[in-house]
């Protein structure tokens, strides 16, 4: 029984390896969106560290989102 789910009547090889290079592809595109996210948070909190305090302060008042990824970038350092 698990022997002809294995080898789905001599397709399981191309099957199982078609599974295998999605999730790999998978895998890669996640961790390259993961990495290229970090590096935009890390330029985005050199930029705001470059701001004066007041603009600072604007800048992450009008933001939504800035709080939120100035506070990601510090847990993660």
């Amino acid at each position: 029984m698990i022997q002809n789910f294995i080898t789905m009547n001599g397709y399981g090889l191309f099957v199982w390896l078609s599974f295998a290079v999605t999730f790999l592809a998978c895998v890669m595109l996640y961790y390259k969106t993961y990495k290229t996210l970090k590096k935009y948070e890390k330029d985005f909190a050199k930029e705001l560290n470059k701001l004066s305090d007041s603009e600072r302060k604007l800048a992450l008042q009008k933001s939504k989102i800035a709080s939120q990824v100035l506070a990601s970038y510090n847990k993660s350092i």
